[in-house]
């Protein structure tokens, strides 16, 4: 909304100003909470889930089957050396098995990382779906409050890191699941002695995991919101680029930057030094075991109860459990991290959406010229103990053109997000043909008003799609049209590629002046039965004004309509002038009858001619 309502707006967002940020970083949830969650959200792949399971435990099976045939080759050889005979045919057999074996195995893993990728890029299209879904659900109040950066963040980065867990991860879990029990079953098939022994470290690895799990969760958390304060940062000074040059304020920016960068170097560095721990220790347990089996499997080799190619299979098989073993401890520092990530996308899933339109909401019929609006003693505060709009009242008859203005800070474009139902009042009504706004349904309400605001918005496209968004069927003779009657289709048609010309993401390759006459040809080619003009020619020069005031009286002509200016004399002909202050109504009337009075209109009239 236009900028002389400063003081009306809900606070600032988290995360771009000062001192708000930090109230995201507090209280994590829990760990478990979070990737229970994540698991009921992905209960609609189950089928593919177990198939690839079954896959990766297939390929496993295979690969765990491995030494044993290994073992067995040890032996012939070692017995053949003894009786001065080597069999070397079967030894043949034995190794052309094992790589029989190992083909099956990687066939069967690649069956299984094609099913998880076709998961994971369902899961994460369809997270990114409900959030972005989400985004259109949600009060006007929850962008109030927080950084744009930050939604942008969870809809990237966090859902970023769930895939990547997913696919990669995940896989690597059920893999290193399936080969340790396929590992264990071959383990107690050589000696229970030595598999007793090696058994031994998954309590011992399991503990001092869950140990760091607990302590680096929190430091998780906070390097995701971390993360997203950072975004949010560097997407508001993006955005502002051109007004933090013009003030100076580079330097401060960067400082504000290198605080959030420090606080989220140091929650990922104690993250992930702590979650670093867990190899080691994984890493230190493996090798105490490993060099018991030896001692142990030793004197059971000296007292003939194995051989020592049961040895040399056991001894793979160790090697082979810990390796999924320290998979299964390593991928416990990444799914701490999606933990974090899952809990702030589940965290916004989770936000109450915008209050539903009534149970008998109807909708508002569009028609062309019959509208006529009432605001009935209204009062509203962006918060409950913070009240801005104490007792408006005013009627906009049908066809009529209703000025609002008034000092900055007075209420003028909350009315208009009020109007829009972009708020709904605190107390009092708004009626449209008598019948109270909150009784219709949002989508039909809002299609009968056009606006054009002093902040414009234009979306990466050609000028004729942009044109066009106010009528997505228009034809290009529509576009030009409208064009013509917001004074642009010269500018338009001196252009390379005329009305066929891309607008950039921030469309900064046309002037201020032009975005404004581009918005204001997409609310005439709507055709709107209400329009909101707010401060809709402020970034145009003076003879471009008279020419857009000169096709919006035109568009006007036999509308309601609202205007809010700063520019008094662009509203002389206005049928009623509201002179809002302190979020009421002080004065109201036609341009003379204010002058007359020699109020607060008149002063405020004068004084931008004197």
């Amino acid at each position: 909304m236009s900028g002389e309502n400063r003081a009306a707006t809900p606070p600032p967002r988290m995360g771009m100003r000062g001192g708000a940020v930090n109230k995201n970083f507090a209280k994590p949830k829990n760990f478990r909470a979070s990737m229970k969650k994540l698991a009921r959200y992905m209960t609609a792949y189950i089928p593919l889930i177990i198939a690839a399971a079954f896959f990766a435990a297939v390929s496993s099976v295979f690969t765990v089957i491995g030494p044993k045939f290994l073992g067995r080759a040890t032996d012939t050889l070692i017995s053949g050396a003894a009786a001065g005979a080597v069999d070397f045919a079967a030894t043949g057999k034995t190794l052309l098995s094992l790589l029989l074996l190992y083909i099956v195995a990687f066939l069967f893993s690649y069956l299984q990382g094609f099913v998880m990728s076709s998961v994971t890029a369902a899961i994460t299209r369809r997270l990114r779906g409900d959030i972005f879904k989400k985004m259109h659900s949600l009060p006007f109040s929850y962008f109030d409050e927080t950084s744009h950066g930050d939604i942008l963040s969870r809809i990237t980065n966090d859902v970023d890191t769930i895939s990547s867990t997913m696919n990669q991860s995940f896989s690597q879990i059920i893999t290193s699941v399936a080969s340790l029990a396929g590992i264990v079953v071959m383990m107690f098939t050589i000696s229970w002695q030595l598999t007793l022994v090696t058994l031994f470290m998954i309590p011992a690895s399991l503990f001092s995991a869950s140990v760091v799990i607990k302590s680096s969760q929190v430091y998780f958390k906070k390097q995701q919101d971390f993360l997203g304060a950072v975004n949010g940062h560097i997407e508001e000074m993006f955005s502002a680029h051109d007004v933090v040059c013009a003030f100076n304020g580079q330097d401060g920016s960067i400082r504000k930057f290198d605080g959030l960068n420090d606080a989220l170097y140091k929650s990922a560095w104690k993250a992930n030094f702590l979650s670093g721990i867990i190899m080691p220790l994984t890493f230190i347990i493996s090798n105490l075991v490993y060099v018991v089996v030896c001692i142990v499997g030793g004197s059971l080799a000296l007292k003939k109860i194995i051989t020592i190619g049961d040895i040399q299979a056991f001894l793979q098989y160790v090697r082979s459990f810990v390796q999924p073993l320290q998979m299964i401890t390593n991928v416990t520092n990444i799914l701490q991290q999606t933990a974090a990530a899952a809990e702030r996308v589940f965290e916004f899933l989770g936000l109450p959406d915008e209050i539903p339109d009534a149970p008998d909401a109807k909708p508002l019929v569009k028609s062309e010229k019959d509208f006529d609006v009432c605001f009935e003693n209204v009062v509203f505060g962006y918060k409950k103990d913070k009240i801005i709009i104490h007792d408006f009242s005013a009627n906009a008859p049908c066809g009529q053109k209703i000025a609002i203005v008034g000092p900055t800070g007075a209420g003028k474009s909350t009315m208009v997000k009020l109007l829009m139902r972009f708020y709904d009042v605190s107390g009092g009504a708004i009626k449209i043909n008598g019948g109270d706004i909150r009784f219709y349904k949002r989508d039909s309400l809002r299609s009968v008003f056009g606006m054009v605001l002093q902040d414009t918005w234009l979306f990466n496209g050609s000028i004729a799609d942009n044109i066009r968004y106010g009528k997505p069927d228009a034809s290009i003779d529509e576009v030009i049209a409208a064009a013509k009657a917001a004074q642009v289709d010269n500018f338009v048609r001196s252009l390379p590629d005329g009305y066929d010309m891309i607008l950039n993401e921030e469309a900064d390759n046309i002037s201020r002046g032009q975005k404004q006459l581009l918005t204001i040809a997409r609310t005439i080619i709507a055709s709107p039965a209400i329009l909101i003009l707010d401060e809709a020619t402020s970034n145009v020069d003076t003879h471009t004004e008279v020419l857009i005031q000169q096709a919006m009286d035109n568009l006007m002509s036999g509308r309601t309509s609202f205007v809010i200016a700063h520019r008094l004399s662009t509203i002389r002909n206005a049928a009623l002038i509201l002179v809002m202050k302190d979020g009421d109504i002080i004065e109201q009337g036609n341009h003379e009858e204010l002058l007359a009075k020699g109020g607060f209109y008149a002063n405020m009239y004068n004084s931008q001619f004197d």
